[in-house]
């Protein structure tokens, strides 16, 4: 997949996604001679994705979704491909038509892709066409993750969210930027947190939508409600939901296999998350359209990046070892109700000792841009013009 060689090549080439008719061919194929397993009855969502919906979910995606009409509208935004650290990385970059835009660097996490930004990329970069202000246009840089996507799969150890941090920082040097806001949820909150870290002489600030802090035991005897919630969310996503993770930082390997194989099994390990994450009252669809879901699916699938994502995992929960360092730059938090992962202002100011923006809504969950993009354009925005 690679087009670009060499540590030391800064090229920036144009990127345009193009499927081959051979490989829709194929995954029509695998998808039709799927052997399925058995299923207890009247188990729904408790012990994973119900075969009736995944059924009728790899039934629509054989014979109805239109790879095509989906494959249109991605490559209606501009993407780039360049070389760092000699891995070829894969990015979405669109200019703002306002001059005094400023550059906007959002990462996604797993089991996302730079699809989740589809409905937030207009509006944070054209704000006049979508009934805002100029004065907030952004300069959109939406990467995808080493081994994501259409960027490249690393061929060794190595490439975890410490060194992804630097990788982006190296990218918006070579995009020319050298004032920019960094975003993030999941990985991405990991990996922006990092640049927050790595960066504070060119980042204004940093804005997540899943900060990383831990909850401090200092408050353990003086628990707000929504302290007491989140403890229970955790415990909860520990005790069941946590399993992937567990895999994936553990033995990515023996899982690829199977993700890589098996059209069904990839849709399976990702839509149970989007059940599992999305404030979706239960079902998936009811926040978030088939289509949408089999395009983030099709970006693993057609990549062959299943394996080569899980090892996000592993890379930084061992490879690296790192603590979590201090966070000096602006940072502001939005907490979504439906985050598996949910900190309270007062845990994440132990990290983060300059939050000067923090929203608690009312709605959405972990795939925040995906979900409810209005609203996360307009946290963005608000954080933003405290940086400007």
């Amino acid at each position: 997949m690679s087009d670009n060689t060499g540590v030391n090549n800064t090229a920036i080439t144009p990127f345009t996604i193009n499927i081959t008719d051979s490989a829709l061919e194929d995954l029509r194929t695998r998808l039709h001679n799927t052997r399925w397993p058995d299923e207890v009855e009247n188990a729904g969502w408790d012990l994973g994705i119900p075969m009736d919906y995944l059924k009728e979910v790899c039934q629509y995606w054989a014979e109805t979704y239109d790879w095509r009409a989906q494959e249109t509208h991605l490559n209606s935004f501009a993407q780039y491909r360049t070389t760092i650290e000699d891995l070829g990385i894969h990015f979405i970059h669109v200019r703002s038509p306002h001059p005094e835009a400023v550059p906007l660097l959002i990462t996604h996490g797993w089991p996302g892709s730079v699809v989740e930004f589809h409905k937030v990329i207009d509006p944070l970069a054209n704000p006049t066409a979508h009934g805002g202000e100029a004065s907030d246009a952004f300069h959109v840089i939406c990467p995808s993750l080493p081994g994501y996507g259409f960027s490249d799969r690393p061929p060794v150890l190595g490439y975890g969210a410490d060194r992804t941090a630097k990788m982006w920082i190296q990218l918006m040097e070579r995009l020319g930027y050298d004032r920019y806001i960094a975003q993030g949820g999941d990985w991405g909150a990991m990996v922006t947190t990092r640049i927050g870290e790595f960066d504070p002489d060119h980042v204004m600030g940093i804005h997540l939508n899943m900060p990383i802090a831990a909850p401090d035991p200092e408050t353990m005897d003086n628990l707000t409600e929504a302290e007491q919630a989140a403890l229970e969310s955790l415990a909860h996503y520990d005790r069941w939901d946590a399993g992937y993770s567990k895999q994936q930082s553990s033995r990515p390997q023996t899982l690829a296999y199977s993700l890589t194989d098996s059209p069904v099994g990839q849709a399976a390990w990702i839509l149970e998350k989007m059940w599992a994450w999305t404030d979706c009252d239960g079902h998936p669809e009811n926040v978030l359209t088939r289509d949408e879901m089999l395009n983030n699916v099709m970006l693993y699938w057609c990549t062959a990046t299943g394996g080569s994502s899980a090892r996000m995992y592993y890379e930084s929960f061992h490879a690296e070892g790192g603590s979590l360092g201090e966070v000096a730059v602006p940072t502001g938090g939005c907490i979504y109700p439906k985050e598996i992962i949910r900190v309270s202002r007062r845990w994440a100011e132990k990290r983060y000792t300059d939050i000067i923006h923090w929203t608690i809504q009312d709605k959405g969950g972990h795939f925040a841009a995906f979900e409810v993009p209005d609203m996360f354009v307009e946290d963005v925005r608000k954080f933003a013009r405290l940086v400007r």
